[in-house]
């Protein structure tokens, strides 16, 4: 048997996967196959990146998009899994049943769906329904925990043969009647084995941003001008995830409007970006090579901690949604964000971070 142990090399990092545009006309035609070809609830495929392993079918590491059609009257299998999602419809109209709550998501509109939660989408209405979805689930295969049930069984989780002792508030935040405590003159604690099996609830519900609500106040930041250094965008918040700035815990989801002619300064980040370009064109800058986008183009568009920077051309504004993993790299303190490439780095939910010159140029009329 060959040994465990080996000795450690230099560190050298590894390479991020390149930019990788899956262009609007290689979509269309996927959306006809399905509708075409495909099982009634199962019309889906994944949308792979070509350097991704073969286990782990993905857009980026961490990202794995699908492409869904569901015709007039047909619904998805109602399934469950521990993944989070987040769902973005492209053509007509989703219901989305997730728990005990029902979501009615139309074109351009977004909807998270939270972990463990019985789930199905149906079309309800007379023309092919299409939408993405993007999962963490390549993050939770790497790491051999993807759990996945079809439909939801209770009676195939494993039971324990131990009865536990009642709970008056089960199912709801409780003290731990044993305290979190710190060592002397240190800012080191200890916590009990009974608030580690027991930790806060924070309840994670699936929320819906409906694209005529968000489109109102994005239209708002055409005021803020050329000269606004930042991004017109908003992220797509779910307060459940707190500091992380998520739409799930993994993901945030940003609708950006980029007036025309409008070129962002160059940044990077560890965090991966993927961008689906639903309104205009322009074209990106992504270690140092130059890409061409438009309505309908879907993209990873930045691969993580290369430098990039994006584009609107002449003519039209451009509406994109971005979906990108900075909650998980926020929660576990791997998010290095350069903003302005002639300063250093920072840790970003652990450091201080950066600010825009929004005040400068003005506020009047955006909320």
């Amino acid at each position: 048997m060959p040994s465990p142990f080996r000795t450690p090399s230099a560190a050298t990092g590894n390479p991020p996967w390149s930019p990788f545009v899956v262009r609007k006309d290689e979509i269309e035609a996927e959306i006809d196959r399905l509708a075409a070809e495909g099982e009634p609830g199962r019309r889906t495929s994944l949308i792979v990146h070509p350097q991704a392993p073969a286990h782990l079918p993905s857009l980026a590491p961490s990202v794995r998009v699908a492409l869904n059609v569901a015709l007039p009257g047909e619904a998805t299998p109602v399934q469950r899994t521990n993944a989070t999602s987040v769902g973005f419809v492209l053509q007509g109209e989703a219901t989305v049943r997730c728990g005990d709550q029902t979501i009615v998501a139309a074109r351009h509109d977004v909807w998270n769906v939270p972990s463990w939660r019985s789930t199905s989408v149906e079309n309800r209405g007379t023309t092919p329904c299409v939408w993405l979805s993007y999962s963490n689930a390549p993050l939770l295969e790497a790491l051999a925990v993807h759990v996945h049930q079809e439909p939801p069984d209770d009676d195939a989780l494993i039971r324990s043969d131990v009865t536990p002792a009642p709970r008056a508030d089960e199912g709801g935040n409780r003290t731990s009647p044993y305290g979190v405590f710190p060592l002397d003159g240190s800012e080191a604690h200890l916590m009990p084995y009974e608030r580690l099996i027991a930790p806060p609830v924070v309840p994670s519900p699936a929320l819906h941003w409906p694209w005529t609500d968000v489109a109102a106040h994005l239209d708002k930041l055409e005021a803020l001008g050329a000269e606004y250094v930042g991004r017109r965008l908003y992220l797509l918040y779910n307060p459940a995830t707190g500091r992380t700035n998520g739409t799930t815990t993994t993901f945030f989801a940003t609708i950006t409007r980029r007036p025309p002619g409008i070129v962002d300064r160059p940044h990077r980040h560890v965090s991966a970006a993927i961008n689906y370009f639903f309104h205009g064109s322009g074209w990106s800058i992504i270690g140092g090579q130059r890409y061409e986008w438009a309505a309908g183009d879907l993209m990873l568009t930045a691969p993580g901690w290369m430098i990039h920077g994006h584009a609107s051309n002449q003519g039209d504004h451009v509406y994109e949604l971005t979906i990108q993993d900075q909650p998980l790299h926020i929660a576990i303190e791997s998010l290095l964000w350069q903003e302005d490439l002639g300063r250093a780095p920072r840790v970003l939910g652990a450091e201080a971070g950066f600010a825009t010159n929004r005040e400068a140029v003005g506020t009047e009329g955006v909320s």
